[in-house]
């Protein structure tokens, strides 16, 4: 959808003149063409369409995913029991160890719980609301920048990237991270008009929150924020400043009272903050969970493992490209594009103010998730969608706008094909799934191609054959994909959109197709999970019993005897993976020894034994049963808990679990 040459901005959306007279001018030199109008009403209804088309999409066959994430899908279940739980992030009801993240994007899950019930659609569907409203607010960010058409198209792309579709169908944090940014870009893009410091406050208290939704990760947008405003905003150099510290406060804000709430409670009353390394917050957003995660130190290695080796070809290699990188080209070459066009323009100019936000929002991202040496999952990728979409859009809107001129039309062109090529070589790496969409892509591409390089005026009904098949060719295969993965049930801690994807149609080469079965054999004691498959990379990881990520099936025998129990923890095991589907399956709370992966120094065998001592714990489930981790890792302490169990404590085989009752000491 792009704008019309006829579209005009109204004053009720705030645009500024200036801008509003630079858009009219490009549209008056452009053929005109009634069926590209897009009047206020057409608007609306394209608009309904697309919402509601993204909420079948992101609801269609939501329950099929189950708990999703165990891990993940434990702490809602906390969270819906205990208040105190919810506060904090808890893992289990009773407040033992928090999960491994700040506890915000918990929390729409968790009300949704008490309201509806504890279900796998009462805790998948805020997660699919999140995704709606997203698509939402980057239509309207962009319209503000580029007009409606531009915001139109930028939702619509938002909404068909499979990474994106797998996140919002998901119950990770990285749904409700990824709203507040495009939040966050929205309020900035309000804050440029009139150098409004309200705005400008939002921005940061969104940005604020974001962190409370997944530590440091959303701050990759900061950078891009903080310039467009300085050079963009319609005031002073001293106001603008002035402004920006203000928005930095607002962010300390958003982010703070959490942080402050977690300091000021005595450790003795709160849970152990997951992840953190020493039970505090700050610890949790800047250690292993924090900057760990680009130096690879801490315990926080892994990258190459999850997300193949480090560098520019990262995002295109065979685990990701799929994921994000359909229309990555098209951004990058429209964000140059733009900076070209308004080379020129007033300090002012809403258009480049969108180039340096979503291009810096896409270069420093990109950045970050291509040469970060500790762990980064594919699904990160989808912090980048947003700014793709965004950038896609704009530039597409602008050089339409311009295709009187020849320029314009070769770039178009030129897109076209470096985009539908592309998705062909991704749709290459699943050549036995859907060939009929790369003959589809090819055939688009050549037609949008072609007919862009003709003048609307020489030949009848060009320009609509040259939007048409050119939407088709940057769009198709990622929307292939998206069906795919909404079709697709997806648990376990490794989700992966798309259909699976072999590793022949890798052009940049091997993609560490063998380090990632590496550090899975590693992470479950050398059992790989169900779901991987020698010679493909696994883009759907369903482990069952024991697999990575959790999702074991509890027998019958052991759901039953710990829900017989009136202990503050039923039962107690080592690692959050093996804990959660105990907890899941009894609904009672079980201690999680070490945390997510058992390595975090929680409890110390002084402390468990103190437990036990008051009977605050029954039984104590075999490390390894349901997929916990083993060792010690940073924490150390759960090896000896074990021991001490084993020496102490009569083993029993319930339902194929190795249970001790530690209230009957041999």
């Amino acid at each position: 959808m792009s704008t019309s040459p006829a579209t005009t901005y109204p004053a009720t959306d705030s645009v500024n003149d200036e801008w509003r007279a630079t858009s009219q001018q490009s549209a008056d030199n452009a053929p005109s063409d009634s069926r590209f109008s897009l009047t206020r009403g057409r608007e609306r209804g394209v608009l309904a369409a697309l919402l509601a088309g993204t909420a079948a999409l992101y609801l269609w066959g939501l329950g099929a995913s189950g708990m999703g994430n165990d891990f993940y899908a434990a702490a809602v279940q906390a969270g819906t029991k205990s208040w105190k739980a919810m506060l904090f992030g808890s893992f289990d009801s009773s407040n033992f160890i928090t999960v491994d993240k700040p506890p915000a994007s918990l929390w729409p899950m968790e009300l949704s719980g008490r309201l509806f019930g504890f279900s796998s659609w009462s805790m998948l569907a805020p997660q699919a609301i999140m995704g709606v409203l997203a698509v939402w607010l980057l239509y309207a960010t962009v319209k503000r920048c580029a007009g409606p058409g531009a915001g139109l198209l930028a939702g619509a792309l938002l909404a068909i990237t499979p990474v994106a579709v797998l996140m919002f169908r998901f119950n990770n944090p990285d749904a409700l991270m990824t709203l507040l940014m495009v939040l966050a870009a929205y309020c900035l893009i309000r804050a440029l008009d009139g150098a409004s410091t309200t705005w400008l406050l939002c921005t940061g208290f969104a940005m604020g929150f974001a962190f409370l939704a997944k530590g440091l990760q959303p701050f990759t947008l900061l950078p891009a924020l903080a310039v467009v405003y300085l050079i963009a905003a319609p005031a002073s150099l001293k106001r603008r400043m002035l402004q920006l510290l203000a928005a930095g406060g607002a962010l300390v804000a958003g982010a703070g009272w959490w942080l402050l709430v977690v300091a000021l409670t005595p450790a003795s009353s709160r849970p152990y903050i997951g992840g953190s390394g020493d039970n505090t917050a700050l610890g949790l957003a800047f250690g292993y969970n924090g900057l760990s995660r680009l130096t690879g130190g801490s315990g926080a290695g892994g990258g190459s493992n999850f997300s193949g080796s480090s560098g520019v070809s990262r995002l295109f290699n065979a685990i990701n490209g799929g994921q994000v990188a359909w229309l990555l080209p098209a951004a990058l070459l429209g964000t140059l594009t733009l900076l070209m066009i308004t080379g020129r323009a007033s300090r002012t100019d809403r258009i480049r103010a969108a180039a340096i936000l979503f291009g810096g929002w896409l270069i420093v991202t990109a950045t970050v998730l291509s040469f970060a040496g500790g762990i980064i999952h594919s699904y990160y990728d989808v912090e980048l969608v947003p700014a793709i979409a965004a950038v896609v859009a704009i530039s597409a809107s602008v050089l339409w706008r311009r295709r009187a001129e020849i320029g314009a039309r070769v770039a178009l062109g030129a897109g076209v094909v470096v985009t539908g090529w592309w998705n062909i070589l991704l749709l290459d790496r699943t050549s036995d799934w859907s060939g009929w969409v790369r003959v589809l892509v090819l055939v688009a591409t050549v037609v949008g191609a072609l007919a862009l390089l003709v003048p609307a005026r020489r030949v009848r009904h060009a320009g609509l054959v040259a939007a048409i098949a050119g939407l088709v060719a940057v769009g198709a295969g990622s929307a292939a994909y998206a069906v795919d993965t909404a079709a697709t049930p997806h648990t376990g801690s490794l989700p992966s959109a798309g259909p699976l994807v072999s590793s022949r149609g890798a052009i940049f080469g091997p993609t560490s197709r063998a380090a990632l079965h590496g550090a899975v054999d590693g992470a479950v004691g050398g059992q790989p999970p169900v779901g991987f498959t020698p010679g493909k990379l696994p883009t759907r990881l369903t482990p069952g019993g024991g697999g990575f990520g959790g999702n074991g099936i509890v027998s019958t025998a052991l759901v039953n005897l710990l829900k017989n129990t009136s202990s503050t923890w039923a039962a107690a095991t080592v690692g959050s993976q093996a804990a959660a589907p105990l907890e899941l399956q009894s609904g009672k709370a079980v201690m999680a020894i070490g945390g997510f992966s058992g390595g975090d120094a929680a409890p110390t065998l002084a402390q468990f034994r103190r437990y036990v001592a008051d009977g605050k714990v029954r039984y104590f489930i075999g490390a390894g049963d349901f997929g916990g981790g083993g060792g010690g890792g940073r924490g150390g302490g759960n090896s000896a808990i074990s021991t001490w169990v084993q020496s102490y404590f009569t083993a029993v085989t319930v339902g194929g679990s190795t249970v001790y009752d530690l209230t009957k000491p041999s």
